[in-house]
């Protein structure tokens, strides 16, 4: 079997290390391996629940709060409390809305991070059903990416689509220092971890053909996915660090030894790891990381293109959340 890391290659913490430049992001910056263990004071932890969580448990003080943002409602009124043993307000947001109502196509990407931002979330961690493009990544195992590729096709995946022109820098897309502190609470559950590698996100609602999961497959990717994009992107523009715990259910369909997937056997595996998922936000809201050297924030500043005399009210009124720091 080939390893890990020949048939991906390494991960942008190894490619940083490699280059001499810690974390990716800057050789004055900690690598995020030794940054996660500080503790961020007064953090907010955001988790958005995929396929199979559409609650949480462990919360106390426990409130609904509806949100309105610019871009429309939310998937889901969003819950907010206290992790029980902690002094950490974690923010919940089931991304198909309870009961699994909304299509990967059909979710309000814009509506949910807008909201998580205007909540007042320091971090998100972006849990989600992927179907495993590796021999070594088994149904059950938890991954913790650090790329993504997107082959989404109908989905707004930016702030900026009209009005303002914005570009921020996304070549590592995930926030180390968040990622390497998911990794750190995954590690923590009986389920097996694998960190770093490639989701790859297709459009849905549909599994791919077994040609599409061998092409995908040949790129390197480690999983498939339909919800990660654009809410990565968005997050970035939000200068919200972003981490994904992905929950491996199935082989896809490239497997030529496994049934190819279907909905039944992805509930089966999904109903066994939701523990894990639960467990990881529990431990990482117990330790969540200072971020303040994410390349999250300050992503925006200098990627405004639009001079801010050319910026028009409307625009200001529905952007202003998100750019009022930037307009001088």
């Amino acid at each position: 079997m080939t390893s890990e890391r020949s048939e991906r290659g390494p991960t942008a913490a190894e490619r940083s290390e490699a280059a001499g430049v810690p974390g990716g992001y800057g050789g004055a910056e900690p690598h995020p391996s030794r940054v996660s263990s500080e503790r961020s004071e007064g953090g907010v932890l955001a988790v958005i629940g995929g396929s199979g969580l559409y609650d949480t448990h462990d919360l106390e003080a426990v409130e609904e709060v509806p949100v309105t943002t610019p871009f429309g409602a939310p998937s889901d009124v969003i819950v907010r409390g206290r992790l029980k043993g902690t002094s950490t307000t974690m923010l919940f947001l089931p991304r198909h809305g309870r009961g699994h109502r909304l299509s990967p196509s059909s979710i309000n990407y814009r509506a949910n991070i807008c909201a998580l931002k205007m909540l007042g979330a320091t971090h998100v961690m972006a849990i989600s059903a992927v179907g495993s493009m590796r021999e070594e990544i088994a149904p059950g195992d938890l991954v913790v990416v650090d790329q993504f590729i997107d082959l989404t096709k109908r989905r707004v995946s930016t702030f900026f689509d009209e009005d303002v022109v914005a570009h921020v820098a996304f070549a590592e897309p995930v926030c180390p220092i968040l990622a390497a502190a998911v990794h750190d609470a995954a590690s923590r559950t009986p389920a097996k971890v694998h960190r770093g590698g490639t989701y790859v996100c297709i459009e849905g609602p549909h599994f791919s053909s077994r040609a599409e999961s061998l092409v995908y497959r040949s790129w390197g990717v480690s999983v498939i996915g339909m919800t990660n994009m654009p809410e990565a992107k968005l997050a970035r523009e939000a200068e919200l660090p972003y981490a994904t715990l992905a929950l491996s259910t199935d082989y896809d369909c490239w497997h030529a030894s496994e049934e190819a997937v279907n909905v039944e056997a992805v509930l089966a595996v999904l109903h066994r790891n939701v523990g894990n998922a639960r467990a990881t936000a529990r431990n990482l809201a117990d330790r969540l990381p200072d971020v303040a050297r994410s390349p999250a924030r300050g992503a925006l500043k200098g990627a405004i293109m639009t001079a801010p005399d050319r910026i028009p009210a409307t625009a200001r009124q529905r952007l202003g959340w998100l750019i009022e720091p930037y307009l001088g």
